[in-house]
This record gives C-alpha cells, structure tokens and sequence, in this order.
C-alpha cells in the first residue's frame, strides 16, 4: 500500500504579503544549511596524524594500506547541545486505517472478527510530535490535526524505536493541532516551550522531526528565523477556497513531508514552534513554517481539558461579496455601488445568536466589533476573537440600507 506522509495542498502567493501557503502534511528535515559562523560553534582537539611523510602520502599501514586514525574528534556545539535536549520527546505519529483484506488470497480468511480487527490495520501517514507533559500515567503529545485526522488508530514511534499506542485527547482543525496520550512508563522526559513573542529574527532555528516518515526519523535540520508574525492563507476544508489565515514563523530551516507536528526549537533547547506548513514550489526554497508556541500553549491547554477549542460562532454560512455578481449584488442585495467588501449572509440557524439579534438571509455584514469586514476571513478572526456571553456591534446592509443591531456572542452548545 502506497504510503501518504501528510498530503501537501498547494498554496499560491498573496497581494502585499511575501506569500500564501497551505497546510501540508509532514514538515522538517532535510540537510543542515549553513554554520553559524563567527568560530563559536564548534571546539576541537589538535590531531596528531604522525610525521609529515604519511600526511603527504595519506594514512597507511606497515603493509601500504589505507588505514585510518585512532584519533577521535570531539566536536561540541550550541546546536548539538540543544538537540540533546529536546530529541528524546520528538516522536514519529502513524496515523493507521482499516482497509478491507479482501486481495490477498484469502490469507487472512474471509470474515474479520474483534479480536483480528488489528490486523486489518495500514498505515495511510505519517508525521511528528512532540511529547511536551508528563502527568502521572499519562504523557501527552502535541502534534498537527492534519498529521492524524481519519485515522482509526494511531501509534507512537519513541526515539529507542518502541511503539506505543496513542489515544487521541482532542482536535482543532482551525489551528491545525492535536493532543494525544500516550502511557508514560518509560517516558523520562518532556520538551518545555519558549516564548516565541521573545524570538528575534536571525537567531538559529533547528527542526527536529521524521522527513518522509518513519525511515528517517529523529532527522534534525538548522536554519534561522526568518520572519515572525507572518501571515498564511489556508484551505481548511480542502475545496480550494481560501477560508482562514494563520499567523506563524517563518524558517529556511529544511520542511518535508513526514515532519508536520514536529517541533522547531531555539539554541536554547526550547520549543519554540510546532511545524507545520511549507510552500511547495519548484521555484522556492526554504519557506517553512510553524505555529508559534505562545499559540500552541493556549490550545493544547484547552484541548486537555475540554477536548476541542470552545469559540464564539454567530450561527450563519457566509459567502464573500466578490463571489457575487455586480448584477446579484444590485438586483438582490441592492447594495450601493461604493460597497466593494463584506459577508453576504447565507442561511441563519435556528436559536443562533445571529437570529436573536435580528440577522436574516441576504444580508451583508460590513462592520464587526468596530472593525471592517473585508471578507469571511476577516469576519470569523472577529469573531473568534471576541469574549463568549459579551455584546458586539454589527453594521450590515438590508435592501440597500444601511443598519446596525447589537448581538451577544454564544458557542453553539447554547443553540437549541
């Protein structure tokens, strides 16, 4: 069976920022790129290779041989210091599905039962994780939803080569992470996260991670930062629309398929991010990137304890106003012709807090909070940011005028 190690979807450049990307499957490895200059980096002991005959001659033995030296180098650096600390909790996550045995000769037999439902399983991914908590019986992974989703089971590849099985704690698909467990016998340690508010573009940024899997586990590959704060449009729901923005670090450290989950860490042994996105191009090179770990933190402490991120929802289906005709937005919106940008509503749920706050069909939301709604990017990032149970101002257009009604922010839990 072909194996799939995170799918890349592709991701095209955007106006006015340096890129747009998109998810995709596996990131990290590849080769070291680049020293760190300067001399610091590397100490190493004088070679006494004897006289100055065999030098010119190469290493050889009594009898002409080539041989080699006794001598061992003892090379340290910054880097290797903090990859020790961190490699032992960078682990390979396969994402395993039954498939049918059907095609092989009856070999397995004709019917499956409980107890050789296992045996159905094949691996369809594979991606990284990062162990990042230790807590009793249980130590808990961080890694990408998409490295994991519609799996039926899901194992664990420890650094000593032990697999283990994993359950899955929670999911969330808008900031592409997930929290799995795993027992904690044998886990002695844990990765810790740095502020990624403090890091400083230019500073080393090493990936630890399994570039195409399993076969190349624990590859670690170093680069810099190249740029916070950075902005990547996503398709979320694979249907080639743009539906979300993620904001992440950029790196020239090498991503590759297989390495999506793993963790990108400072020279101090820290983790600083979880990557988890390239732009897959011909034309580019070293454009990775990964989810800064202040983010990551709010996240996994939310799927730990509650199993998914709890956000604010208005209760409606959006659809941009450039995906509306000139012609539909005068002759059925009516909107004025000075209106270029907004969220069309589509359908409004019943019990939603759009409903209660008057929001119906056709309507086209052009303020939110007191900020603009350039389109549904914009709008779900207002309301995502939003305080549940708290009022918000909404600004739309209805049958060409403008209006305004105030709605207070609920979770869909709270829609009967």
């Amino acid at each position: 069976m072909k194996q799939n190690n995170d799918p890349i979807k592709d991701v095209t450049p955007k106006k006015n920022k340096s890129f747009k990307s998109a998810i995709l499957g596996g990131l990290v490895g590849g080769l070291v790129v680049g020293l760190l200059g300067g001399g610091y980096l590397y100490a190493t002991e004088e070679l006494d290779l004897g006289d100055s005959s065999t030098q010119e001659s190469g290493l050889i033995d009594s009898n002409g041989k080539v041989t080699t030296t006794d001598v061992s180098v003892n090379v340290t650096s910054k880097v290797t210091d903090a990859v020790k600390k961190v490699e032992d909790s960078v682990v390979s996550v396969i994402n395993m599905k039954e498939q049918s045995l059907e095609g092989f000769g009856g070999v397995f037999g004709s019917e499956t039962t409980d107890s050789s439902a296992e045996s159905n399983l094949q691996t369809i991914g594979e991606g990284s994780g990062v162990i990042y908590k230790i807590d009793g019986d249980k130590a808990y992974i961080v890694t990408n939803n998409h490295v994991i989703e519609d799996s039926d089971a899901i194992e664990i590849l420890l650094k000593d080569g032990t697999k283990i099985k994993a359950e899955v704690i929670g999911t969330d698909v808008w900031t592409d992470l997930a929290v799995l467990s795993i027992p904690s016998d044998n886990i002695k340690k844990a990765a810790t996260f740095g502020n990624s508010d403090s890091i400083e573009v230019g500073e080393p940024a090493i990936a630890i991670g399994s570039p195409l899997g399993t076969n190349f586990a624990s590859s670690v590959t170093q680069g810099i930062v190249s740029a916070k704060n950075r902005t990547v449009e996503t398709d979320i729901d694979g249907d080639s629309i743009v539906d979300w923005e993620m904001t992440v670090i950029q790196t020239d450290a090498a991503i590759n398929p297989g390495n999506s989950g793993g963790a990108l860490i400072n020279i101090a042994g820290q983790v600083i991010g979880i990557n988890s996105m390239k732009i897959s191009s011909d034309t580019v090179e070293g454009l990775g990137f990964a989810i800064p770990s202040n983010d990551v933190v709010d996240i996994i402490n939310q799927l730990e304890t509650d199993g998914k991120v709890v956000r604010p929802v208005l209760g409606i289906s959006l659809l941009d106003i450039s995906q509306i005709s000139e012609q539909q937005q005068e002759s059925v919106l009516k909107l004025p012709k000075e209106v270029t940008s907004g969220v069309v509503v589509g359908q409004v749920q019943a019990g939603s807090a759009a409903e209660k706050g008057g929001l119906q069909k056709y309507d086209v939301i052009v303020k939110f909070n007191g900020e603009d709604v350039k389109n549904t990017i914009s709008l779900r990032k207002g309301i995502y940011k939003s305080e549940l149970g708290k009022e918000v101002e909404i600004e739309y257009y209805r049958n060409g005028k403008l209006e305004k009604t105030t709605i207070t922010m609920t979770t869909s839990e709270t829609i009967s």
